[in-house]
This record gives C-alpha cells, sequence and structure tokens, in this order.
C-alpha cells in the first residue's frame, strides 16, 4: 500500500482512466481525480469506487484546489482535444492549466507530470497544436518541479476518440471509408505503455526535462485500420475514396455536430506527414514496450476494460 497523495486534474479521460487502473495495481491508494466530464467521471466512479474524484470545472477558481493541501505529485491531464471553435481549447488547455499552476505554487507540490503532445513539434496548424504548445510553454516558465512529457497519438482501454471510435464507428457502416491512399505514416502509442512512464517518473521523481514518448513502431493509417478490423472482427468493407472528398464530407458533417469525432482540422494533421523523435524510453524509464499488435489485442479483447467506453 501507497498512500502517496496523488491529483489528477483532467483524470477521468483516456489517460486518465487507464493511468488510475495501474496506480492501484502498483499499491497507490490516496488518488484524487478532478475532472468536469460528469458522463466519465460516473464510468471512473463505478470502475474505481474506492478514489476519490470530484466534479470540477478547472477553468473556474473553486475549492477543488483544496486537495492539492498534503499532495506529493500532480500529474496534468487536462486537455481539449478536438471542436470546431477556439474557444474550449482556450479554457481547457490554457485557463485551466493557470489555476492548477496556480494551486500547485500555493501548496508547493513538490513533484509535477505534465502531459503535454507531440504536436508541440508537428508541421500542423489548428487549435489544438496551438493551444499545446502554449499550455507548455506556461508549464516550463513557471519554475515548478516537473517533467514534461510529449505522447504521439494514443490508444488503448477507454479510447472514446481516435482508434476506439474508428473501432465502434466500423461496427456499425458496412463500408469504413479511408482518405486518399491511406498511406499517411504514424507512430501510436499504447496508454497502457505511457501510463507506465508517467510511474516511473512518479517514483524516479525525473525532472527539468522534457521527453517525446514515441511509439515504437511506424504503421501506416490504412495498416491500423486493419488491425482494428481483425482485433474486432468487424464486417465492413475498407473503401478508399478521394482526399478532398473526405474533406468536404467532414466539413459538411460539422455542420451538423458541434462536437465531431472527427474534424478537416484533424484529417490535415493525419496527413501532414510528421515523423517524431524516438528516444530511449523503454532504458530512461526501465520499461518494456508492449508490440503493437499485442497492444492492439489488449485495448479490444480485455475482458474488464475493453467493454467500457467512454462519452465523447
Amino acid at each position: 500500500m501507497n498512500d502517496t497523495r496523488i491529483i489528477l486534474p483532467g483524470g477521468a479521460g483516456l489517460v486518465g482512466q487507464n493511468l488510475v487502473a495501474r496506480l492501484k495495481q502498483r499499491g497507490y491508494t490516496n488518488l484524487v481525480v478532478l475532472d468536469k466530464h460528469r458522463a466519465n467521471i460516473e464510468v471512473l466512479r463505478s470502475v474505481h469506487p474506492d478514489i476519490t474524484v470530484e466534479c470540477a470545472d478547472l477553468a473556474e477558481p473553486g475549492d477543488w484546489t483544496r486537495y492539492f493541501e498534503g499532495a506529493a505529485v500532480v500529474v496534468m491531464l487536462q486537455a481539449q482535444i478536438g471542436g470546431p471553435t477556439i474557444e474550449p481549447f482556450i479554457r481547457n488547455n490554457l485557463t485551466s492549466t493557470t489555476h492548477v499552476l496556480a494551486a500547485i505554487k500555493k501548496f508547493n507540490i513538490p513533484y509535477t507530470v505534465h502531459i503535454s503532445s507531440s504536436v508541440v513539434e508537428s508541421v500542423g496548424d489548428d487549435f489544438y497544436t496551438d493551444t499545446k504548445k502554449q499550455q507548455e510553454e506556461m508549464v516550463l516558465a513557471s519554475g515548478i518541479e516537473c517533467v514534461v512529457l510529449r505522447p504521439t497519438l494514443m490508444f488503448g482501454w477507454f479510447d472514446r476518440k481516435h482508434l476506439g471510435w474508428l473501432s465502434r464507428f466500423m461496427q456499425r457502416v458496412p463500408v469504413f471509408p479511408i482518405p486518399g491512399s491511406g498511406r499517411y505514416m504514424r507512430q501510436p502509442l499504447y496508454a497502457g505503455d505511457f501510463c507506465n512512464v508517467i510511474i516511473s517518473c512518479i517514483e524516479s521523481r525525473i525532472s527539468g526535462k522534457v521527453f517525446n514518448i514515441t511509439g515504437l513502431e511506424q504503421v501506416d493509417y490504412i495498416d491500423i485500420i486493419r488491425q482494428i478490423k481483425a482485433a474486432t472482427n468487424a464486417r465492413c468493407a475498407i473503401v478508399r475514396i478521394p482526399y478532398g472528398l473526405f474533406y468536404v464530407l467532414l466539413k459538411v458533417y460539422a455542420l451538423f455536430d458541434k462536437n465531431p469525432p472527427f474534424t478537416a482540422d484533424q484529417l490535415k494533421a493525419l496527413t501532414a506527414g510528421d515523423e517524431f523523435e524516438v528516444i530511449d524510453w523503454e532504458g530512461i524509464f526501465q520499461i518494456k514496450a508492449t508490440p503493437f499488435a499485442k497492444a492492439m489485442h489488449e485495448t479490444f479483447n480485455d475482458p474488464v476494460y475493453s467493454q467500457i467506453a467512454l462519452e465523447f
């Protein structure tokens, strides 16, 4: 048993849900999750009724900061990933960070792990990329004792976006569209491996550094889709359609859905041609990466966690 208090702002999302499960497996019991997404909070509470979970909008001042008193570690997970307008990105990536950093300083939290993103070194230019860059700069300029981790596209248990959404869409349609050739190289990162990196940071207290945590295998987008189809036994046909048509369809879809699961900006990011630095994070953090095919199987076939999908 380890009663070190760990605060997880934004901890009801993909990484947070995976991290709570793995921290508990390591014996950590004093976990506090602060998040404003009520449906996902209820998922977390149902799976882990023994931890502290509070519904809190971190972009607003509030008494949620009381949990920071006496805490040893903060893992900053709050982030706006998608959306057609900039306002939620400003609130959830920037304003919330201002408030969390203020709480860290007020209560002299000795160590912070900030979850940034590989997009800060991307050629992309969109709301997510721009605000994540600013968010990381805020953390590094704050003077707090911290480490910054920049993961690439993640997949794993509880994935409501990205590969998780694609897998559920695949189950519902007879035809699965692929933009253009589909040969867009990705470096997907298994959330389970990334959580092990975070836990290694918590236990080693490595600080003052920024690490790019990239999936070790390069996989084309179309091959990821084929892996999902195989892992989920989906019966749909995979069909390539022209990039321009795909882009227009996403724009039209966004007119009818205020929170679309896949946007035109994300399509541009998908096809931008980024190749992210691969470091020896297995050696640095003393963990072993899960092979991509095995990670995909665990993601979609775990008897407990693969059956739970967060709300988009």
